[in-house]
């Protein structure tokens, strides 16, 4: 870069201009005192005579230029480490001297043109419809050909296997009320004991699957099964199956489509517990909510042993809508039901699939996705997939219609 000097600056020999812009200083006269803290120094040489030395007037006028001269290069300098420091970080030239701003974080919340299904209205207040325990009774609240709110939406094998099977409670509880079309929860028996165990259970994803490894064993203690003639329950529900580890593998879509509805069968996903859990239904297609006696964390055994669910867990403590409790088949969360204090999700307020789109807090970071919900209320769970299904681990995609009850 070429710099070129000050206009005024003059080499020895020049004559002296006159500057107008600056005042000029007093001359210093021999005897006289220099000049006091505050007033323009300038060299001093011996004073040989009372006239101005025409070297003295060449060294300020150099001085002055010196100055000026340092003060160009600095800018000049200043100037060329910005220009670096903008080239070194992308950018041919600085746009300001003020440092550039930080690039947009990236939202987890997807474009609204692209969140599907029912979505969650988090300002409403959904209430608490079944605060007093008294829910409905599901018996034979299944479909074939469409899905549709409120029921089970079953693959056509399935449902014959519903239409021939025996459920497995024998005898109607005394809970149920007001002509069997409902069922106090808060009278309902359970299996007793407090049996605990030593779960193996791991939950890892790589960008496409999720990989749930489990021996089904639960986190919480389970009752005593098969279920003890001692056991009050075993008046109404003689499940003979005993509790044994399983080796299950679940590896589920992690990035599931939502798509329209397609059936189920008996089992529909698997719980962070480590547990099974299937659709509200018994072998015969009765509310097994209602009618099979289950043990204090609402889970029992079918005939190869496996543990599951068929309602919400009563030993799941969080069950926030936002978090996640368990995922269905076809990759998607299952959640809890509640909103906030007193305002908890039902049937009534999901989809066809028991389902709804919100913010959901999916491998640590909250993402708006479409979910299934745990209810209190018959279906309790996934009623439909949105997305495809994988085969359930350890068993045949339909149970077996010679199976007993569970």
């Amino acid at each position: 870069m070429d710099i070129k000097p000050p206009s005024d600056m003059s080499e020895p020999n020049d004559a002296p201009k006159p500057e107008t812009s600056m005042p000029t200083s007093p001359e210093i006269k021999p005897g006289q005192d220099a000049p006091q803290p505050g007033q323009e120094q300038k060299p001093q040489n011996p004073v040989v005579d009372s006239k101005p030395d025409p070297l003295d007037i060449h060294e300020a006028k150099n001085t002055k230029s010196m100055k000026k001269l340092g003060i160009m290069t600095a800018i000049i300098v200043v100037a060329i480490v910005a220009a670096a420091y903008f080239i070194s970080h992308g950018s041919s030239k600085p746009e300001s001297s003020s440092t550039p701003p930080p690039a947009p974080v990236a939202k987890t919340t997807p474009p609204a043109s692209t969140v599907k299904g029912l979505q969650l209205d988090t300002k409403k207040n959904y209430g608490n419809k079944y605060a007093n325990g008294i829910l409905p009774v599901g018996d034979g609240k299944y479909v074939t050909d469409t899905a549709k709110q409120g029921y089970v939406y079953v693959c056509s094998q399935y449902a014959q296997n519903l239409k021939t099977s025996q459920g497995g409670a024998g005898v109607r509880g005394p809970w149920f009320v007001n002509n069997n079309t409902q069922y106090d929860l808060n009278k309902k028996a359970h299996v007793q004991g407090g049996v605990n165990w030593t779960p193996s259970f791991s939950n890892t994803e790589n960008g496409t699957t999720r990989t749930i490894v489990t021996n089904d064993l639960p986190n919480h203690t389970t009752g005593v099964f098969p279920i003890s003639a001692s056991d009050p329950a075993y008046a109404y529900d003689r499940n003979p199956n005993s509790i044994k580890a399983q080796s299950l593998t679940y590896a589920l879509s992690d990035k599931p489509t939502y798509g329209n509805p397609t059936c189920v069968g008996g089992e529909v996903g698997v719980m962070l517990t480590g547990v099974a859990l299937f659709n509200g239904f018994d072998a015969g297609g009765r509310d097994a909510g209602a009618w099979e006696v289950q043990d204090s964390c609402s889970g029992h055994p079918q005939v190869s042993g496996e543990y599951h669910y068929h309602t919400l867990s009563s030993c799941i403590k969080n069950i926030g809508v936002d978090t996640v409790i368990g995922y269905a088949l076809d990759g998607f969360p299952i959640t809890g039901p509640q909103v906030g204090a007193n305002n908890i999700l039902s049937t009534s307020d999901l989809d066809e699939c028991h389902g709804i789109t919100s913010d959901v807090v999916v491998n640590g970071k909250k993402t708006t996705t479409y979910h299934y919900v745990m209810t209190q209320d018959f279906p309790y769970s996934v009623s439909c997939f949105r997305s495809s299904a994988i085969q359930p681990p350890g068993q045949q995609a339909q149970p077996p219609a010679q199976q007993p009850g569970r």
